[in-house]
């Protein structure tokens, strides 16, 4: 009887290995994952303002808590890295927004909001608003609210005015309008990385920031184009080059508007 031919059985090829891939936070060059705020913020009673009818001017928040807050201006900025960021981290970060900056641009402000991002007022079209008639800081104010209610849905009731002067007038257009704080600084980032800063005050002077950090500071970032400002994939860059500095200094990023 003929033997049958049989063939050895079949191996099957193993998978190629895949390596892991890092988590999060390594992706961004951060030592760990960002310690996330706390639950309940500790957070003051609500701003009050210098005088009825105008609204409060918020420098930095009094708070127990180890935060910093996150705040970016304009809207010039449409790097799809900075999405992946805010996704990737969960960090919490306001964005005051110019209209007439951010152009055709609202469709990458929604994918940032749709992440977690918060969308705030910085008027229509970049104006210094100090000195101007009443008319006209109402008009600047009031028509960028209109504008992100009709594109978010949301009126926004936070408001930095440009390049952080204001006068009385526009603390009363600004009330008038609904917000319910002017919102100034006391750090900034930009092109050659994180530094201490002057606020503008009412009069134009400043006041210092102190070396370092402290609970409570609120950031500013700047992302209009033009030399020397932080726009596209540098603004990625610096972002995280600042949440390693807040890392180090024993801190995190709580979102501003749990605590104003």
């Amino acid at each position: 009887m003929p033997r049958r031919h049989t063939e050895p059985p079949r191996r099957h090829a193993s998978p190629p290995h895949t390596p892991a891939r890092p988590p999060a936070y390594r992706r961004w060059g951060l030592a760990g994952p960002l310690v996330p705020a706390p639950e309940k913020p500790d957070r003051p009673t609500v701003p009050r303002a210098v005088r009825p009818g105008l609204a409060p001017v918020v420098e930095r928040v009094a708070t127990r808590d180890r935060v910093v807050f996150l705040t970016f201006d304009d809207g010039a900025e449409k790097d799809p890295g900075f999405v992946r960021m805010v996704r990737e981290l969960r960090l919490p970060v306001s964005m005051f927004l110019t209209d007439s900056v951010v152009g055709p641009g609202y469709g990458h402000l929604a994918r940032l909001r749709e992440v977690g991002a918060t969308v705030q007022n910085h008027t229509l079209d970049h104006t210094a608003l100090r000195g101007l008639p009443y008319a006209g800081q109402r008009a600047e104010i009031c028509g960028q609210q209109d504008k992100l209610k009709q594109r978010f849905g949301v009126r926004p009731t936070l408001f930095r005015p440009p390049y952080g002067v204001y006068d009385t007038t526009t603390l009363r257009a600004a009330a008038d309008c609904g917000i319910a704080a002017v919102v100034l600084w006391r750090a900034s980032m930009s092109a050659d990385g994180f530094h201490s800063t002057a606020t503008p005050n009412a009069s134009g002077a400043a006041t210092a920031a102190g070396d370092r950090l402290r609970p409570g500071d609120i950031v500013h970032a700047h992302v209009r184009r033009g030399p020397g400002r932080p726009d596209g994939a540098s603004l990625t860059r610096i972002t995280a080059g600042l949440l390693r500095r807040i890392q180090e200094q024993g801190l995190t990023v709580g979102r501003l508007e749990d605590y104003i």
